[in-house]
């Protein structure tokens, strides 16, 4: 355990919540996508759905890059135990708040007013019980996969902390690393194509695909983030600019959209989609640490109003999304005029609420799962 606190790194708090926020145009661009949704427009954009792949094919990717960095800093600050709590508090209080809040009135309009559960009284108890599942959780998923990765953390972060092989890790290039992460995405690959063969149901079940595909999958970024903070050369190569990692970038983006319009779910689809997203997500996590450490590595007080509004803005813009879709859509026929009137619709609103809620303490507590700290010799 290290008591010492680590120097702000403002840009990898920049970044997180940058990759937060872009939930918002993510979710609203796929209204205006080739991508089936509960809402979609008349007529898919060509543009929007282009935004859409790009947002989808690295956001997350390098989003769990940074949360194995920041979780393995807190791992060592505190005891096993302590850190185990901390983080499932700041993870687990938001998630159940925002099922009760958010999701479960959001699935109630789905069934309400759109087509996506029209065939719910035909349903078998399982398949209510799954879906239930599937709406529930919604766009909290990432949210079950950090608690998972948090509780694997246990293991994981004391076999890390505990390895002291002399690797020069100044010496570690991107070569090493794809092979490596692209070696574990090979497995996933092969695990999820076994799963298929012989037990195809698992792969439609909400808590099977959360809870193990899913953590699964992140798993090597999350581990990545946290050998970033044991070894400083590692977070070096990240932020250096490396021309092949950004003509990568490109070239895998290409290859995302190729295979979603012309693979299939029966044939290759998600294995080849997890080879690309892989390679994609370690030639952004390149792309935007070099951008953001020349850009946003500096204390600046509306960054921070950003990083701390992003959780609360991403938990609660799904919903706003899906009753813009619903109302406003369907009046909108420039679908272009569409996508920015909804950005400024959902992000205003939610920005207002976000401001609600920051005066009422018990709510700022349950979506951040932090507890108020005194502040002592306030007037002196």
């Amino acid at each position: 355990m290290s008591t010492v606190k680590p120097e702000r790194e403002y840009f990898l708090d920049s970044i997180r919540a940058y990759l937060m926020l872009l939930g918002v145009p993510f979710h609203v661009s796929l209204i205006y996508s080739t991508q089936k949704w509960a809402v979609n427009s008349h007529e898919a954009s060509l543009w929007l759905t282009l935004l859409n792949d790009f947002i989808h094919a690295f956001r997350m990717q390098v989003f769990f890059v940074i949360s194995g960095y920041f979780s393995y800093m807190l791992y060592l600050r505190y005891q096993p135990r302590r850190f185990l709590k901390v983080r499932l508090e700041r993870v687990g209080i938001p998630l159940l708040t925002a099922v009760p809040l958010l999701t479960l009135p959001q699935f109630f309009m789905l069934k309400a007013w759109t087509d996506k559960l029209a065939d719910w009284p035909r349903f078998t108890p399982y398949q209510k019980f799954n879906n239930l599942v599937w709406e529930l959780i919604s766009h909290l998923w990432f949210l079950v996969v950090l608690v998972m990765l948090t509780t694997l953390g246990m293991v994981t972060f004391r076999w890390l902390r505990d390895q002291h092989r002399t690797i020069d890790y100044s010496r570690v290039g991107w070569g090493t690393l794809t092979a490596g992460v692209l070696a574990w995405a090979l497995v996933w690959c092969v695990f999820r194509r076994l799963v298929f063969i012989f037990q195809p149901d698992w792969l439609m079940d909400g808590l099977f695909n959360f809870i193990v595909m899913q953590t699964l999958f992140y798993l090597p970024f999350f581990m990545l983030g946290a050998l970033a903070w044991k070894h400083p050369p590692l977070k070096q190569l990240f932020v250096r600019f490396n021309p092949v990692m950004w003509i990568g970038a490109v070239v895998m983006f290409v290859a995302y959209c190729t295979n979603q319009r012309l693979s299939s779910g029966d044939g290759w689809l998600y294995e080849l989609d997890a080879i690309i997203t892989t390679l994609m997500g370690l030639c952004m996590l390149n792309v935007c640490f070099c951008f953001g450490h020349k850009l946003l590595n500096a204390h600046s007080p509306r960054i921070m109003y950003l990083v701390n509004a992003s959780l609360f803005i991403y938990l609660v813009h799904h919903p706003l999304t899906l009753l813009y879709g619903i109302y406003v859509t369907p009046r909108i026929e420039n679908n272009t005029l569409g996508f920015f009137v909804g950005l400024l619709m959902v992000f205003g609103i939610a920005f207002l609420l976000y401001e609600i809620h920051l005066r009422i303490p018990l709510l700022r507590f349950l979506f951040s799962g932090k507890f108020e700290r005194k502040q002592a010799g306030q007037g002196n």
